[in-house]
């Protein structure tokens, strides 16, 4: 299947997901999960339709951006495990970092903003399903992340992400995705200087963004849907 018809088949999904729900579709972002895909394949698919890219790697964050490859887009977000010794090569060079962590992340995160003297976006890794292989702060953590970020001048908290465990059936997906709509909401209602900015519910994927949606994701990372199996770090790029 060509990359345009890929594109329009998940917007058009998106977009019933959200009518279904009873929602505007123009509520949901959309965000091209752009891991090992070429200069060649971003730029067409942003003159397809796309207008937010999400890199896993500051690697090939740092490659697309000198290659010009998001001309066009409206955001790029960082969605990958941020390491601290990294931070200066993304703070700054992305509208959004959705993958902070930990105490130490938002630290520096915060000494790099300041440093360029920006404030930058970002969200609170959730890890909603306790898994030992994947980051995020745990559910009842969250609050005192949020906390902390809050109280950072150069960073501002825009909401949460989550990648939950894979699913064996839609109702065990939905289980996850209710559990972080309503975290979403008890996190925001604790932040009376900051409930503004709370804006953004990352979660949802190639294979269970429907379900996100209709549990109040405001933004899905899709990769697979739109580009096809990814292609391994030793595959020529295209």
């Amino acid at each position: 299947m060509e990359l345009n018809e890929r594109i329009r088949q998940v917007q058009e999904r998106l977009t019933q997901a959200a009518r279904s729900a009873g929602r505007d579709p123009e509520e949901i972002t959309l965000c091209a999960a752009t891991k090992l895909q070429s200069e060649q394949t971003i730029r067409a698919a942003i003159a397809a339709g796309i207008r937010v890219c999400g890199e896993n790697r500051e690697q090939e964050l740092t490659a697309h951006l000198q290659e010009d490859a998001y001309a066009g887009a409206q955001q790029v977000h960082f969605i990958g495990h941020l390491q601290t010794n990294k931070v200066n090569r993304v703070v700054g060079r992305v509208e959004l970092i959705q993958s902070v962590d930990s105490s130490r992340l938002l630290q520096a995160i915060q000494k790099q903003a300041q440093k360029l003297g920006i404030v930058q976006d970002i969200l609170l890794q959730v890890n909603i399903g306790a898994e030992a292989s994947k980051g995020g702060v745990a559910p009842e953590e969250v609050g005192e992340l949020a906390q902390q970020a809050v109280q950072l001048p150069n960073v501002r908290l825009r909401g949460l992400m989550c990648i939950p465990p894979v699913a064996q059936s839609p109702q065990e997906a939905t289980h996850y995705f209710v559990a972080m709509r309503q975290l979403f909401v008890d996190t925001k209602e604790k932040m009376a200087d900051n409930e503004n900015d709370m804006d953004c519910l990352s979660m949802g994927m190639s294979h269970d963004f429907e379900q996100a949606i209709a549990c109040g994701a405001t933004l899905i990372r899709v990769g697979t849907a739109l580009f096809g199996p990814r292609p391994t770090a030793d595959t020529p790029k295209k």
